[in-house]
């Protein structure tokens, strides 16, 4: 799998990616470990994390963030609501925040933008709301733009993505079923202008049944779909 100087992005899984820079942020979006059946087997976290960045409420996307930001003592980045949802978890730092909105992490500058998804968080005592379902697009000092569209089907304003932030790497999902498959996959590429395309949420389960070979018969010449496999880096 190639690798840049710049920047390393790893796939746990899921919808689960590290990202590592130049400059030694952490970053780790959507943590789904425990009960992830696609989590890399003996695959081990860097000890220091610096920030978990969450999409959206669900499961499978914060089951692991209150517990793993306590233990290395992480900073998490969530919508507003879904933020104070983990505060009350016991997790001391957190950054609440809203679309469109940018902070700054360490050398990379995260700023929310829009999915198209449902977004309740679950615990002992019953479904909560915790804001909209949301993306990232991470813009590091020293490296490439990377977007992580969260769980989403295509929209329209993706091409307001693709302009105002120039991804160059995007992470999207492919699996169908909860969110888009690769023939819609396809069409978010085209609206992005990304060049080099990571899929993520598919084959966790049988339902995620979309691949990225798939996604590369759909998309135009010059676009590089990367056929990973969790644990690979890119």
């Amino acid at each position: 799998m190639a690798s840049s100087k710049a920047v390393k992005i790893t796939w746990l899984g899921h919808a689960t990616v590290l990202v590592e820079t130049a400059k030694g942020t952490t970053v780790l979006i959507d943590p789904f470990i425990e009960h992830n059946p696609k989590y890399p087997k003996g695959f081990a976290l860097p000890e220091k994390i610096d920030y978990v960045l969450l999409t959206h409420g669900h499961g499978d996307h914060v089951g692991d963030a209150a517990p793993l930001a306590k233990k290395t003592g992480a900073t998490v980045v969530a919508m507003v609501e879904l933020a104070e949802f983990i505060s009350k978890q016991g997790v001391e730092k957190t950054i609440g925040m809203n679309l469109g909105g940018t902070v700054q992490l360490g050398d990379v500058a995260a700023t929310m933008v829009e999915a198209k998804h449902s977004s309740g968080a679950q615990d002992s005592t019953g479904t909560h709301y915790v804001g909209v379902a949301a993306g990232f697009v991470l813009t590091p000092e020293d490296g490439p733009a990377l977007y992580h569209a969260g769980d989403t089907t295509v929209f329209g304003d993706m091409r307001l993505i693709g302009e105002l932030y120039q991804p160059e790497i995007a992470m999207l999902p492919i699996g169908g079923h909860y969110t888009m498959g690769p023939r819609e996959a396809a069409v978010a590429v085209q609206y992005l202008g990304a060049r080099t395309i990571l899929p993520i949420h598919w084959g966790t389960w049988p339902l995620l049944a979309g691949t990225p070979k798939e996604l590369a018969g759909y998309v135009a010449p010059g676009v590089d779909v990367v056929e990973w496999e969790p644990g690979d880096s890119f």
